[in-house]
């Protein structure tokens, strides 16, 4: 390579080496870390520096240690904003975060019309501006933007088809908000982004094989095979709820399943029921047995097909997770299912958008940090 590309992959790995640390780091520490050498690395800070891209902090005396402090180096983090939108039939919520993932600004509304694409793709543009004036960001520190949506949505960011209505199908995602907002745009399923986001912020850190299961009055599944999101074929994989020999939709319309309905009083209705069945109430009870077969029939499939190693529920359901979670284990046991573990998601209505904050790094990391040049 001539000098001018060196200097550009030695800036690179030392942004990446401040982007992953989780506290401000020294030139010997970035030294070490990188094996370049301590001038090569104070040269190329200064630059950062003088770009926005890296702040150089206050030095601090260390007790016992004789000399003046080390210089100290961390990413501005907010140098670079990202944005995040998830549209459901009912509203839109959109998230400002930096480069580390950090939401910064946020933005809902009710959506006006949600069987207009145009509109809501309207909606959703706006209420991105919106979370920037929250996060205070200036548009020209926004490089990218995902959205999370229903449907069944292809590598491109297509929608291929969405169950109880045509009007999106063939709607190009990111291209529709990237005429909307100008910046590069990403687009996947809302259940396959709350997989993600579960993988790298929520209960599923420590698994490969997960399931995202929001399973009810909405109902779908997001599927990471050895950490990577599964679409399948145009994107169809979890979209059960088309899948006529699964009891999918059977209780969509029981107010203990209207947990995971994007209507705040239905939702207000199933989390009354749950109160219920907590006191003992029989009936409350016996509806709560009834969504509870038909969770524990679909996760069996799943156990001998996808086979997961863990399933989160979420998309509400974690909302009665003490309920729930002890109930669908003994169904499944009793079922005499592999032993997959089966989890509670931790991030609550937050996941979806928070995976497409890492859909949107992951595909965004040359851009952001320079190419990915592993260390010695």
């Amino acid at each position: 390579m001539n000098q001018s590309a060196v200097r550009r992959v030695n800036t690179s790995v030392i942004l990446r080496a401040l982007a992953v640390s989780a506290e401000p780091m020294t030139l010997a520490e970035l030294s070490e870390r990188v094996g370049l050498s301590r001038r090569t690395i104070e040269v190329v800070l200064d630059a950062l520096v003088d770009a926005g891209w890296v702040s150089e902090l206050d030095r601090v005396p260390v007790s016992g240690c004789a000399g003046r402090p080390a210089r100290r180096y961390e990413l501005r983090a907010d140098h670079a904003l990202l944005a995040a939108v998830r549209v459901t039939t009912l509203d839109v919520s959109a998230v400002v975060a930096d480069v580390r993932g950090r939401i910064v600004g946020r933005a809902h509304r009710p959506l006006r019309a949600y069987q207009d694409p145009q509109a809501t793709l309207d909606d959703a543009a706006a209420l991105v501006r919106q979370a920037l004036d929250d996060a205070r960001g200036s548009a020209d520190r926004l490089r990218a933007g995902a959205i999370a949506s229903g449907g069944a949505i292809d590598d491109d960011g297509v929608v291929r088809r969405l169950v109880h209505t045509t009007r999106w199908e063939g709607v190009h995602l990111p291209k529709e908000l990237g005429r909307r907002v100008g910046v590069p745009w990403f687009a996947d399923n809302d259940t396959n982004l709350g997989a993600l986001a579960e993988r790298w912020r929520g209960a599923a850190g420590d698994h490969d094989n997960v399931v995202w299961a929001m399973l009810g009055n909405r109902t779908g599944l997001g599927i990471l095979i050895r950490g990577d999101v599964h679409r399948g074929f145009e994107g169809a994989a979890g979209e059960i709820a088309e899948a006529v020999s699964l009891p999918a939709g059977s209780v969509e319309d029981r107010p203990v399943a209207w947990l995971t309905s994007p209507d705040p009083a239905r939702r207000r209705v199933a989390l009354g029921r749950f109160a219920a069945a907590r006191a003992g109430d029989t009936a409350a009870l016996a509806e709560v047995d009834e969504f509870v077969e038909n969770i524990a029939s679909i996760l069996t499939t799943l156990s001998w097909t996808v086979a997961p190693s863990l399933i989160v529920l979420g998309g509400g359901l974690e909302d009665a997770a003490d309920v729930l979670l002890p109930r669908v284990r003994e169904a499944m046991h009793g079922a005499r299912t592999p032993a997959v573990e089966l989890r509670a998601t931790v991030l609550g209505s937050d996941g979806p958008l928070i995976g497409a904050v890492k859909f949107v790094l992951d595909h965004m990391d040359t851009e952001l940090f320079g190419p990915p040049v592993p260390s010695a």
